[in-house]
């Protein structure tokens, strides 16, 4: 596609555009986190335990990552208009067989694998769209700030909106919501038309897709088998991590040998996009850590129910969205690398105040200050983190970035709700909480280290693209693309 045929947008069409994508962003983020606040509901009604919930939680979060690089590739055969809308299809009927599910098996069914599979099919459209309609880099940043700014409140105001639901109606009302949000999507998202055609012709990496799904459910399931036997869980872990190195040696192979992989490695040789990958899979690991981690404390705990539980979470709400609006202004004044470090350090002091401050007062509103100060510190950095990945490289991988950040956020988001989940569960009381509570300040630390290494004064970034492919459309890709604009 050409510049001039970006530009043929006009402003208004631009936003009709951006609020389904932003929305469907949102709806995503939401499913992630509000089911935290049900923990108790959920249990008591479908007879299972707090570990069964958060194996739910954690398999919905982690067949999105798993799938997520798989379907960014798919959206170069099928086109993404399409991708987006089936996605958003499926999303919906594991909604309402959520809603109806008799028992955990079919909850995991509905919830954990088809509302995870709609996600990965309908996220790495959003991102690619964005890039394709808004051009300039102003415009795209403020497009990316609005879709992760979304995202950052739908992973917040969960806790708040499933509670009101839970409590008023039912914790089955809250799948219904989001199936309603979905058919809202798609209409809003009608007229939204492919701006490259599809090509149905290229390949498809079969085995690339399988090996890193694979990898991924292996390593995360070895960490919330600790509880079970230590032994299992690192067998599992180790043999992810193989699998893992098995799909970078396949990659690798079918680059040698001419074809298309799944992955190209030059996005794995991009050192600023692999810092931001770093900082942004630790952002989602410490807002879905903690989220998990403080619903679970108060309702098992301190027995308040699922609405007591939420608004306890506009805290976070309110400061995810106070620094998401002041975003634009941090952009202007100060470089991303300062803006994501200042964002640790701000999210770090927070969970060490939740810790401080829950063993200190039985008052839950003793955690507001630090879950205040947490949706500040996330609202300040989740935007130029998408922006630095996403600006690293030409449009040619564009959609390759796109499925590869949207992966490493939702395996922070499923590592999230494992690790701190299981270090939780293991010890249902001010102990666990501690525990998980201090491991989640050390995963601030490594994002910290990850945003410092960031280099200044970012300058453009040439990527050779002499053996990559371009999985947004080959006819639309040109060398000249593999310039990247400077992250603004």
């Amino acid at each position: 596609m050409t510049e001039q045929a970006h530009t043929a947008h006009t402003t208004r069409e631009l936003r009709r555009i951006l609020m389904p994508l932003a929305l469907a962003q949102f709806i995503c983020s939401f499913a992630g986190s509000n089911m935290n606040v049900m923990i108790n509901d959920i249990s008591k009604d479908l007879n299972t335990t707090v570990k069964g919930v958060q194996v739910a939680i954690t398999l919905f979060l982690l067949v999105m990552a798993a799938l997520m690089i798989p379907g960014g590739k798919l959206t170069d055969l099928y086109g993404r208009t399409r991708l987006f809308r089936l996605g958003l299809v499926i999303y919906a009927v594991g909604a309402i067989l959520s809603a109806a599910s008799p028992g955990l098996g079919v909850l995991i069914l509905g919830n954990s694998i088809l509302e995870g599979v709609g996600t990965a099919l309908l996220i790495p459209p959003v991102y690619i769209l964005t890039t394709l309609f808004f051009t300039q880099t102003t415009t795209r940043a403020r497009a990316f700030g609005a879709i992760s700014g979304m995202g950052g409140i739908g992973a917040a105001a969960g806790p708040l909106i499933g509670g009101v639901i839970t409590t008023t109606i039912s914790w089955r009302a809250s799948f219904v919501f989001q199936a309603l949000v979905i058919v809202f999507i798609v209409i809003l998202s009608r007229r939204i038309e492919d701006p490259i055609p599809a090509d149905p012709s290229r390949p498809f990496d079969i085995r690339g897709s399988v090996l890193s799904a694979v990898g991924l459910v292996l390593f995360v399931m070895g960490i919330m088998a600790i509880e079970t036997s230590g032994w299992l869980a690192l067998g599992l872990m180790l043999a992810g991590a193989l699998v893992l190195f098995g799909f970078y040696l396949s990659i690798r192979s079918e680059e040698r040998h001419g074809k298309e992989p799944l992955l190209s490695t030059a996005v794995l040789k991009i050192r600023t996009a692999n810092l931001g990958l770093v900082t942004q899979c630790a952002q989602w690991l410490l807002l879905l850590g903690m989220s998990f981690t403080v619903a679970t404390f108060l309702q098992v705990v301190r027995g308040y129910d699922a609405i007591q539980t939420g608004v306890i979470f506009t805290a976070t709400t309110a400061g995810l969205l106070i620094s998401s609006l002041l975003q634009e202004r941090f952009a202007r004044r100060r470089e991303q690398r300062t803006v994501i470090i200042a964002g640790f350090i701000i999210t770090t002091v927070g969970v060490a105040a939740l810790l401080v401050l829950a063993s200190g007062s039985p008052s839950p509103w003793a955690l507001a200050p630090g879950l205040f100060v947490i949706g500040l510190g996330l609202g300040v950095m989740l935007t130029p983190s998408v922006n630095i990945v996403q600006s690293s490289v030409g449009d040619a991988l564009q959609g390759e970035m796109s499925g590869l950040s949207r992966c490493i956020s939702n395996l922070g988001s499923s590592l999230g709700t494992a690790i701190a989940g299981t270090i939780l569960v293991l010890d249902l009381n001010r102990n666990g909480y501690a525990a998980a509570m201090i491991t989640l300040t050390g995963i601030g630390l490594i994002g910290l280290g990850a945003a410092w290494l960031l280099p200044r004064g970012m300058k453009p970034k040439v990527i050779d693209l002499s053996d990559a492919s371009a999985p947004i459309g080959a006819a639309a890709a040109d060398k000249s693309t593999g310039v990247a604009q400077a992250p603004g």
